[in-house]
């Protein structure tokens, strides 16, 4: 499969699929290589964003998007001083959906891959492993990989796209340079069957209640729990009775439903870190999405993000490479186009995320902007705005 395209793209998550999507569909040869056989990966990002179901219906998918399982959060709650507190409020939003829709990545991809496959330049390849960079005159000038087979291939493309998740194969060739910010906590996720008498915190999303998430997911909870950075062997070491006893102390939910977690293998560990590229590109490459930038979990922003990435990324590359003139001007305008939604994106999570002691133990209260949400509820719209639209909201255009 050694070939020459407009563009190969490492990663088939949100940014990678949508950007490969988007340049097809703007007539350039696009291949897009996924390393993993399929999307069927648990505990991804899953907060489609009214952003990007706003994209949908520019695209016109929505009302065929909307028909996959999902479910609708029209504000975000949080508990604080044991009371429910709305913190996010989607209602006054100029969009046509005013809502969160949870949905399991993998559905939000095979959608999109669908989509894109029934174009005539896009080509996707499912179990490829990212080797290394071709380097040809001075720039990169495509991709080696390895498919599921252990076959060697080498894709040759006047842009690749590094959209490979924030352990990017491609950011670390090209040896672009990692700002670190660092995170004192980590994420354990499992699921809990959700009955028909369970209380039901209100418009599928509560959270954080002293580090406890639930996602209402329709006949399961999706759970997340935050513990300290590094500290999930202790946290094993401690048994699956003190765990569950924790987790019993912090959930609306009767301890005898945390018996039902009977074996480490039903938890995930979610090692948080939260990074920025201080450049995305090099001659010949482009970082987006994770790659570019690693999200905290806080507020649901990664998969928005990245897509919007590839939104901007498509409209602004599309020309240029159509015509065989991509410059590094012209990578540079991408970057300069969603670093600003990025630093802002990354500053508001550092603002929401809670302080912590020495021994990584969250402070007694919430962050002082969260108090101030709950004592001006007011403020809930305009953090819906912010959670919802995000900082600068992308348009797919023509690309030309």
């Amino acid at each position: 499969m050694d070939d020459t395209r407009d563009c190969v793209i490492a990663g088939g998550g949100p940014a990678g699929l949508m950007a490969g999507f988007l340049l097809a569909r703007a007539g350039l040869r696009v291949t897009v290589l996924e390393r993993h056989p399929d999307f069927l990966r648990d505990f991804r990002g899953d907060t489609i964003h009214p952003s990007t179901l706003q994209l949908m219906s520019e695209l016109g998918f929505l009302d065929e998007f909307l028909t996959l399982p999902h479910q609708k959060a029209h504000a975000l709650h949080a508990e604080i001083a044991g009371r429910q507190v709305t913190i996010a409020d989607f209602s006054a939003l100029p969009l046509q959906t005013r809502y969160i829709a949870f949905m399991p990545q993998w559905d939000f991809l095979n959608f999109i891959a669908a989509k894109a496959q029934a174009l005539p330049g896009f080509r996707l390849c499912m179990g490829a492993q990212v080797l290394d960079l071709i380097h040809e005159g001075g720039k990169v000038a495509g991709l080696r990989w390895q498919d599921g087979q252990g076959a060697r291939h080498d894709s040759r493309a006047a842009l690749v796209i590094g959209a490979d998740g924030r352990h990017s194969v491609v950011r670390q060739k090209a040896g672009l340079q990692v700002r670190d910010f660092g995170s004192a906590v980590d994420v354990v996720w499992f699921r809990l069957t959700r009955l028909p008498e369970d209380p039901a915190p209100a418009m599928s999303h509560a959270g954080p209640q002293q580090g406890l998430v639930l996602i209402d997911r329709g006949d399961f909870w999706q759970c997340g729990y935050v513990i300290r950075k590094g500290s999930y062997d202790d946290l094993k070491a401690g048994g699956l009775p003190a765990f569950r006893a924790a987790l019993a102390a912090l959930a609306p939910l009767p301890a005898e439903r945390f018996d039902e977690i009977a074996d480490w293998d039903q938890v995930h560990l979610l090692s948080i870190r939260m990074d920025r590229l201080v450049r995305w590109w090099a001659p010949g490459v482009l970082c987006i999405g994770d790659a570019a930038h690693a999200m905290s979990p806080v507020g649901g922003f990664g998969v928005n993000l990245a897509v919007q990435d590839a939104v901007a990324a498509a409209r602004i590359l599309s020309g240029p490479l159509r015509r065989g003139r991509l410059t590094g001007r012209d990578l540079a305008r991408v970057q300069a186009r969603r670093m600003f939604p990025t630093r802002a994106t990354q500053g508001l999570q550092r603002m929401m995320r809670r302080k912590r002691n020495a021994q990584g133990q969250a402070a007694p209260r919430p962050p002082g902007f969260i108090r101030a949400i709950a004592r001006m509820p007011a403020l809930s719209r305009l953090m819906g705005r912010l959670i919802g639209m995000g900082f600068r909201m992308e348009k797919i255009g023509d690309g030309r």
